[in-house]
């Protein structure tokens, strides 16, 4: 039976980004990955992915770490492959589908699917490819912009 309900709110989006990262943790090719090479502390991680989801989903400000860093660091450790990002968008499809329907579940999917393609071609050195479709609002005037490899980022009040 399909959800009869779409991501609305930051108790949902901590519903998707929980289940998420239990069936991630338990799978055996990105599994590893979390567990045994970021040796992720999962309750410290899990209020960070909802301000990045809750962020992407509903424009709320809340993410202001470089999440492109984080993976950088974390392909020196131990290459991430195409396989590794494909499973990770196939678990996060599934889990969107089995928790969610509707246009913010559908968005859900999608930037996942734009998120982890340029993440991937970035990790791997290459040019991004393509814009994330990823919304921020402007910061106040005291602080910085963000910045990507060392680059200044582009303002975070546009829209990409």
């Amino acid at each position: 039976m399909a959800p009869d309900h779409d991501l609305s709110d930051r108790d949902d989006v901590s519903a998707l980004v929980d289940e998420f990262y239990r069936r991630a943790f338990t799978d055996p090719l990105i599994g590893p990955v979390f567990t045994d090479v970021a040796r992720m502390d999962l309750a410290a991680h899990l209020p960070v992915m909802c301000d990045f989801w809750e962020t992407v989903l509903f424009r709320a400000g809340l993410y202001r770490r470089n999440a492109l860093l984080v993976h950088v660091r974390l392909h020196r450790l131990a290459p991430l492959e195409a396989e590794h990002f494909t499973r990770w968008l196939a678990l996060w499809t599934d889990t969107v589908d089995h928790l969610f329907s509707g246009p913010k579940a559908e968005l859900a999917k999608r930037q996942a699917e734009r998120i982890g393609g340029s993440l991937l071609r970035r990790v791997q050195g290459a040019d991004a490819g393509e814009v994330i479709s990823f919304h921020r609002v402007r910061p106040t005037p005291h602080e910085e912009p963000p910045t990507v490899t060392g680059r200044p980022a582009p303002h975070p009040g546009w829209r990409t």
